[in-house]
């Protein structure tokens, strides 16, 4: 049996960036035409009127000040609301893959190692761009890496399941260098033109290298557990597949293509979920709450994240303890967790503690215990 540790983690952050008053503008623009249009029918009842956004309900109800996106132009536009992204040939890189050797590399360039020396890669996102062949298998390829490579999805835990899943690999001894990345294109599953949800995503692509601590070329992250668990739940959920066209309605409608939740419902469930998964992790490894220095969290709302701080230490966390990427990312699904981890621990000392936790559609959830060298 080996050791797994993370080596190397990147970050590609996309340029363009949409804040909350230019979202509520375009938003705004788009429910008012709306409820213009059909005035009538507004007033017959027959059609429920579009509520107009805030700046501030959208950080009050999430925390969230911007998000960074692939696209703005289209997403702004109130007759268009979805990013619009160039037709690409079949020749060339599909745009999750460009987007993933971006954060590879960086990833790579920070544990010392050359491609060639990864033989497992894991495309752990929310949503791929098609079924097959898999992004994964691209990444391999443009990448130059060996061994083998496939794409996995669950949802917003994609990142610490794929976490495991290569820990589990290097621990068997069958998998030496692994690359674990999520490349999430959230503005592309996004309804927004809903005014309950037209605000909580953006884009961006995390990548980590994980390989057998002996391996290791400087400071590292030992994995010393991981832990995941799945409960089914319709509360948040996603349409989108090649049966949708033979359904009688199948292309009448893009909403049911697109992302939708219950949120109060989820908030009830998700919360104790993710509460006793947490501490029952930690007690399965024997550590006490008071000895874990950082939690880097899913990044999906703010009051959700403040609420398991606190359950998890028994006390509201210090804002070092549990830091937030939120505001300034907007939830990116499996990737905000690792983003969290990335910017926040390389100001850990060797022997502390921390724990990235992530929670999202399934019910999934997944933790990753590790401690620094």
């Amino acid at each position: 049996m080996y050791q797994p540790a993370i080596t190397g983690s990147g970050v590609f952050t996309p340029e363009q960036v949409i804040t909350n008053d230019e979202l509520v503008d375009a938003f705004n623009a788009y429910a008012t035409a709306f409820n213009d249009a059909n005035a009538k029918d507004i007033a017959a009842g027959t059609v429920e009127a579009k509520g107009l956004s805030s700046p501030e309900f959208i950080l009050g109800a999430s925390g969230i000040e911007q998000r960074h996106v692939m696209d703005k132009t289209g997403v702004l536009d109130p007759s268009v609301m979805h990013p619009v992204l160039r037709q690409r040939s079949d020749d060339e890189p599909s745009i999750m893959a460009e987007m993933a050797l971006d954060a590879c590399k960086t990833a790579l360039r920070q544990a010392g190692k050359d491609a060639a020396q990864v033989d497992l890669v894991i495309c752990a996102a929310s949503n791929h761009e098609r079924p097959y062949p898999a992004i994964a298998i691209e990444i391999q390829q443009l990448l130059g890496a060996g061994g083998f490579a496939f794409d996995m999805n669950v949802a917003c835990s994609s990142a610490t399941f794929g976490i495991q899943a290569a820990a589990d690999m290097i621990r068997a001894g069958s998998v030496r260098c692994a690359l674990v990345v999520s490349p999430e294109i959230c503005s592309g599953h996004l309804e927004w033109r809903d005014r309950d949800c037209h605000f909580i995503f953006g884009d961006v692509c995390t990548a980590l290298v994980l390989e057998r601590a002996e391996d290791a070329a400087g400071d590292h992250f030992v994995v010393r557990s991981t832990r995941c668990a799945t409960q089914f739940s319709n509360n948040i959920r996603n349409n989108n597949g090649f049966l949708r066209r033979t359904r009688p309605d199948g292309m009448a409608d893009r909403r049911d293509m697109q992302f939708v939740q219950e949120g109060r419902k989820v908030f009830k469930e998700v919360l104790p979920l993710v509460s006793r998964h947490i501490a029952g992790h930690l007690d399965q490894e024997d550590v006490h709450r008071d000895d874990l220095r950082r939690l880097w969290l899913h990044q999906a709302n703010k009051a959700m994240n403040d609420f398991i701080g606190k359950k998890v230490l028994g006390r509201v966390p210090d804002p070092a303890e549990q830091p937030n990427i939120l505001q300034d990312y907007a939830n990116t699904s499996s990737a905000g967790s690792i983003i969290a981890f990335s910017k926040y621990s390389q100001d850990l000392a060797s022997g502390d503690v921390g724990l990235i936790c992530s929670f999202g559609a399934g019910y999934s959830v997944g933790s990753v215990l590790l401690q620094k060298t």
